[in-house]
């Protein structure tokens, strides 16, 4: 089955050991990681981002890189937006200028910020035998720095964590959880 969603969806991963932050403002890392479970059933099929990026940079565009997927809060540029063997690769500059981005690296920096998300619209899409959606051509719009990401396995200080960080993160699965149903009906 070949489906096409036309809304603006989210795709969260956690920064994991694979983002940093250089200078307080080079970001680098994985905004999405392939054949990966996410937490509302989908996995992202290696290719899935090429066509996209390709007529992105034929039109002269660009991803944006958004705060929390606020289309109002632009906090900095990504330089360089590529699929590898892994997944959907970034590095970018957060702007300094931009008081947000300032706290942005603040927060990354003390690890309060550990998620990348990604804005998209599904192109192609199928499902496997256990009802899970591969998606495997998407239209990609912004990565954005996400408090909380979709991946739990790609977080930062999961182990060890305190029962007040266990409990938000929790607390993030159900509304996660409720978007993904609320997005499907």
């Amino acid at each position: 089955m070949t489906g096409t969603t036309q809304m603006l969806e989210h795709k969260f991963a956690g920064f994991g050991g694979d983002v940093t932050v250089a200078d307080g403002r080079v970001i680098e890392g994985y905004a999405s990681v392939f054949g990966k479970v996410d937490q509302g059933g989908d996995i992202v099929e290696p290719g899935a981002y090429g066509k996209a990026l390709e007529r992105l940079k034929a039109r002269g565009g660009s991803v944006k890189m958004l705060w929390q997927h606020d289309p109002a809060e632009p906090i900095g540029v990504w330089d360089e937006v590529r699929e590898d063997a892994r997944g959907l690769y970034v590095k970018g500059r957060l702007l300094t200028d931009v008081a947000r981005a300032r706290e942005a690296a603040a927060l990354i920096a003390a690890g309060a910020i550990d998620g990348l998300s990604i804005g998209y619209r599904t192109l192609k899409s199928t499902k496997d035998g256990s009802g899970r959606r591969l998606l495997s051509e998407l239209e990609l719009w912004e990565v954005s720095l996400v408090t909380f990401p979709m991946l739990p396995d790609a977080r930062v200080g999961a182990k060890g964590e305190s029962p007040e960080a266990a409990l938000l993160r929790d607390m993030a699965a159900v509304v996660d959880e409720a978007r993904r149903i609320l997005a499907r009906d």
